[in-house]
């Protein structure tokens, strides 16, 4: 089978809602990584075979095929189609899955890969599925189908999230250290530089202005978010924010033909899907069957990117799979980073192979959990 490679990686930084990049249309942020992508490596625009993006939620500005929009906006040429995918928070790590599977397939050489996000123009509804707009209703009333099979059973990311605790006896201050650990990495990158190169600067916005300077002290005086779930507070969830990420993926023709050089390979891709009402357990299986997909143990990855939707998740997946916490969100993660949604799959991927060529590191895998209890793995293999 041919080989899936990847160029470039970059991302605009994180904005706060309401923040830096609030005031952005979504369709100029997910121009803005798709500009600078094309221009960085040289490759003449109308010789992309496509541009595959992750977005969730796509109404208002986020509608219309925003692959394809925002390739438009960047004043890209007019014969290069778009699509954008939705698997949830997922979204633009299955693009990345996508347009692999299209390069492995022969049937494409050059594709641009992404997803955005403004989470300050359309918030989301967080009791439900991930992607769920405020004033939309409940995506499961009236199938019957659905009731039929789960009932009335919560599909809330936030029953999720405590059912997890309570499974794997994690108490909230132990979520409460993971989550100031998260902040305190994030912060210690930024004053590092360690995010200056996968960053594009976007509207004078040069650094993520997600991560707080908060304490164990402040953590503790936070009211749950549901009397009925405890320990899940909004320190231990991921953070709602702005932003967009993009990346190129070609084929071992394109890089001779083009004179590029590849940074990575994709080594191994899959998804899996796993009881909904669990909701966010998924990447401790779909790890599981990567890894022997693969042909891999733990021990061969080196750097680790899990999206902390919460911290239960990844606390829970790092117990099932006994994985060294100091190789995992080594640089912090959505909980001080944001999350947002149709564009952490590119963004994760983004700080794992840069974190893979800082550290000099060999394998790198990703994971994250998806809405309707879904979760993709990623493992690259650094390159040079």
């Amino acid at each position: 089978m041919a080989e899936a490679y990847i160029v470039d990686v970059l991302r605009t930084p994180t904005g706060r809602r309401k923040g830096g990049l609030s005031h952005v249309h979504a369709i100029d942020l997910g121009a803005h990584v798709l500009k600078a992508l094309v221009e960085r490596n040289g490759i003449p625009d109308d010789e992309y075979d496509d541009v595959i993006f992750g977005c969730v939620d796509t109404v208002g500005s986020q509608a219309g095929d925003i692959a394809r929009t925002s390739w438009l906006a960047a004043g890209l040429a007019l014969n290069v189609p778009g699509t954008t995918v939705d698997r949830q928070c997922g979204s633009s790590q299955q693009a990345l899955h996508f347009a692999a599977q299209a390069v492995m397939s022969g049937t494409q050489d050059v594709i641009a890969v992404g997803g955005v996000q403004t989470m300050t123009q359309i918030p989301i509804s967080t009791a439900m599925l991930a992607g769920q707009p405020l004033g939309f209703p409940d995506p499961f009333s009236g199938s019957k189908g659905w009731q039929a099979r789960f009932g009335n059973q919560p599909v809330d990311q936030f029953y999720a999230a405590q059912r997890i605790a309570s499974h794997w006896g994690l108490s909230r201050a132990d979520m409460e250290a993971f989550a100031l650990e998260s902040h305190r990495r994030a912060i210690a990158a930024i004053q590092s530089g360690r995010f200056a190169d996968e960053i594009v600067p976007c509207e004078g916005l040069s650094v993520d202005e997600t991560p707080r300077e908060t304490s164990l002290e402040k953590m503790a005086t936070l009211e749950p978010v549901n009397p009925e779930y405890p320990d899940i507070t909004a320190a231990v969830s991921s953070q709602t924010c702005d932003a967009s990420a993009a990346m190129l993926v070609v084929s071992e023709a394109a890089l001779k033909r083009y004179n590029l050089t590849p940074r990575a390979r994709i080594h191994h891709l899959s998804v899996r899907g796993d009881d909904p009402i669990w909701h966010l357990r998924a990447p401790i299986e779909a790890t599981r069957v990567a890894l022997k997909k693969a042909g891999m143990r733990m021990a061969d990855i080196d750097r680790v990117e899990i999206n902390e939707a919460f911290a239960s998740v990844v606390m829970a997946w790092q117990k099932e799979l006994d994985y060294d916490p100091a190789q995992t969100n080594v640089n912090g993660g959505a909980i001080a980073l944001g999350h947002p949604l149709g564009a952490t799959g590119a963004r994760l991927m983004t700080t794992l192979l840069h974190e893979l060529e800082h550290s000099g590191k060999r394998y790198g895998l990703q994971t994250m959990c998806e809405g309707g209890g879904q979760a993709n793995v990623t493992i690259i293999e650094r390159l040079g």
